[in-house]
């Protein structure tokens, strides 16, 4: 082991250590005691006689712990320590994400919220704030992005890095790595788990082998070392009808893929799937960090807790989230220059439409305005949805956006009220200001009597 990484374990238990272990236990089949690969809790030191072991690894993929229930327990101190979830509490809802104290029972992301709670009934469950999480995450990305503008982001909370011209200013990999982890603990009070390697594929599979708050080089002379005990299904690609398929052919391993003639793979798994099981399983992974050229799309959707059949229901909802798209527009810098509305049926079909406008707009106003007319145009009456969607698309940054201006329009209009309505917002709190229809109206809107804001998705 001849670079240590230092973290800060002393704020997990080893039963948090394992918890985390056993989510992703699929990884650890056939690891061996002692594979080579740097990686060592708080209070392990190194010494200036080893050798560097990532000066091939140029590739950072850093993952947020918890990512969603982290955020929370910043102003819940009390929570600390306790089975806590993030998710919708109706009937119908289901994890976002959870503690590691709650993966204990068993409990992980995407689990129904009323299995959630038979498995620990003393969890305590909170309703998601998705404001919070993309102002963390912005936070988190702008760390990033001081250490090298090569940030390839995969969602809020995880993303990769190419350190490779932050070297001579920043130091060796690890030591970004270690860098960039402070950070993030000391500027947005959450933890982050980080993997080191010469490929974005090791570099992914290291920072799950790290979790929670750890740091995990993988030299590039240990990759096969590394690689090769691990169950096939770490394998990118693998989901469970190709895992099948190769344990049909008696392969358990990323080593016995490895192993196989690649002929055999693609007759079991077709030409591109065999192929590119074949490199990876060798750790083969020529991609490079992509940084992405910007938002494709903002948008925000709505699962009732029932089915809904009441059109002014369905109105009021498409307002509320017609609202929500436009604050993210406005808080990102984008105007959008296509609406798009999507529905899914009680039977699960889903439809969308949508709608180019003249001028790009980051107003709900005009957002609200246009995804009502779609949905009046789909004529469906007292049809039963269990599923609203907002999107903006044809995304431009606000500052370079033409605008047409009218010759009888106010010096101050919707823009400008909307932005003052973000000031209190922001001054207030979320709900200081809204519209006068999302006001308790006495309607049942499918959220357990009168209307409330429907849990967030």
């Amino acid at each position: 082991m001849s670079r240590s990484q230092i973290t800060r374990g002393a704020r997990l238990t080893q039963a948090d250590i394992a918890a985390d272990r056993s989510v992703d236990a699929r990884l650890d089949a056939g690891r061996p005691a002692n594979d080579g690969i740097a990686s060592a809790r708080k209070g392990s030191a190194r010494s200036d006689n080893d050798q560097r072991d990532d000066d091939d690894c140029p590739i950072l993929h850093i993952d947020m712990d918890a990512f969603f229930a982290s955020c929370e327990l910043r102003s819940r101190p009390d929570l600390v320590g306790k089975p806590v979830i993030v998710g919708g509490d109706g009937s119908r809802g289901v994890v976002t994400a959870a503690t590691y104290e709650a993966r204990r029972f068993g409990i992980h992301s995407a689990m129904p919220m009323s299995r959630a709670k038979r498995l620990c009934p003393q969890v305590v469950v909170l309703p998601p704030n998705f404001a919070l999480y993309s102002e963390v995450s912005a936070g988190v990305m702008a760390i990033f992005r001081d250490v090298t503008p090569l940030v390839e982001p995969l969602s809020l909370d995880e993303a990769f890095l190419d350190v490779s011209g932050a070297r001579r200013r920043l130091g060796p990999p690890a030591v970004i790595a270690e860098m960039i982890r402070s950070r993030v603990y000391d500027e947005q009070a959450i933890t982050c788990s980080v993997g080191v390697a010469s490929t974005k594929f090791i570099a992914k599979l290291a920072s799950t082998r790290a979790k929670p708050d750890g740091l995990l080089v993988v030299p590039a002379d240990r990759v096969v070392a590394f690689l090769h005990p691990l169950a096939v299904g770490a394998l990118w690609g693998v989901g469970d009808k190709t895992e099948e398929a190769l344990q049909r052919l008696g392969l358990a391993t990323v080593g016995d893929v490895a192993n196989t003639p690649v002929d055999t793979l693609v007759r079991a798994l077709g030409q591109s799937s065999g192929t590119h099981l074949a490199a990876l399983a060798w750790g083969r992974d020529p991609r490079s960090v992509q940084v992405p050229e910007g938002e494709k799309s903002v948008g925000a959707e709505e699962t009732f807790p029932r089915d809904i059949d009441d059109p002014e229901v369905i109105r009021r909802e498409l307002l509320r989230l017609s609202e929500r798209v436009a604050v993210r527009l406005r808080r990102q810098g984008y105007v959008g220059r296509t609406v798009v509305l999507k529905v899914r049926f009680a039977d699960f079909t889903t439809i969308t439409r949508s709608r180019t406008l003249r001028s790009a707009t980051d107003v709900s106003h005009e957002i609200y305005a246009t995804v009502r007319e779609l949905y009046e145009a789909l004529g469906l009456q007292r049809a039963r949805l269990r599923l609203v969607g907002v999107r903006a698309e044809g995304l431009l940054a606000a500052a370079d956006a033409p605008r047409q201006l009218l010759l009888d329009e106010p010096v101050a209009g919707w823009r400008e009220a909307e932005q003052a309505v973000d000031r209190a917002t922001a001054r207030f709190g979320r709900g200081s200001v809204q519209p006068a229809r999302l006001i308790d109206s006495g309607v049942d809107d499918g959220f357990g009597g009168a209307p409330v804001a429907p849990r967030p998705r």
